[in-house]
């Protein structure tokens, strides 16, 4: 199997979209912070494009969401 279709990638993606949400923020918002276009953002969302870890931190410190925090979270499911 894919990781991207893994038990915890998946639960990666919930927490990164709940982050989202909680910081009362837009797909089109997050994406101009990070200088992408939107499809970006809906395309990881919606598990058709893996994050790297580099784009994980990017992500994470955009939304105020510590990285540490959100891997402690999806740690169960490994």
């Amino acid at each position: 199997m894919k990781t991207i279709h893994s038990a915890p990638y998946q639960q990666l993606l919930s927490l990164l979209i709940e982050a989202r949400k909680s910081s009362k923020l837009t797909q089109q918002e997050l994406s101009a912070k990070l200088g992408r276009p939107q499809s970006y953002v809906s395309k990881f969302e919606r598990g058709e494009r893996r994050l790297d870890v580099i784009e994980f931190l990017e992500i994470s410190k955009n939304l105020g969401a510590s990285p540490y925090d959100l891997l402690k979270e999806i740690e169960p499911f490994l």
